[in-house]
């Protein structure tokens, strides 16, 4: 049995909405000192709506995948569903992480959070 999903293996050489947004009116970095991965997600939401959303990471195959799904994820959704992402969710839509690489989509939970506080306090917005 192969150590990686196909999900993930395709996440991770074909990621999506890698980059950067200029005008982004929500950003978040996250990062797991244990590892050294690093997440940073960039959001512009308009009309609670997240419009477009951009990522970097530096870190191993299975963050990249979990950040590239992620996006994919929240993607035109209403900021109120964004909130119920969860690493789990991440995880699921991947088809599963190695237990031992789980921490990736946590960090894929954790950057999404960030930037949406940073939205709040940007924009006086609550979310």
């Amino acid at each position: 049995m192969a150590l990686y999903s196909e999900k993930v293996m395709e996440h991770f050489r074909n990621p999506r909405n890698v980059g950067v947004i200029d005008d982004a009116n929500g950003i978040g970095e996250v990062g797991n000192a244990k590892c050294g991965d690093i997440m940073k997600m960039y959001l512009k939401i308009e009309d609670g709506i997240v419009k477009d959303v951009k990522f970097e990471t530096f870190g191993c195959g299975s963050a990249i995948a979990s950040s590239s799904m992620a996006t994919e994820l929240i993607k035109g959704k209403p900021v109120k569903e964004v909130k119920e992402i969860t690493n789990k969710s991440v995880a699921e839509a991947l088809d599963g992480l190695p237990a031992h690489k789980m921490h990736c989509s946590v960090l894929a939970e954790e950057a999404i959070a960030a930037a949406l506080e940073d939205y709040e306090k940007r924009t006086g917005n609550k979310t």
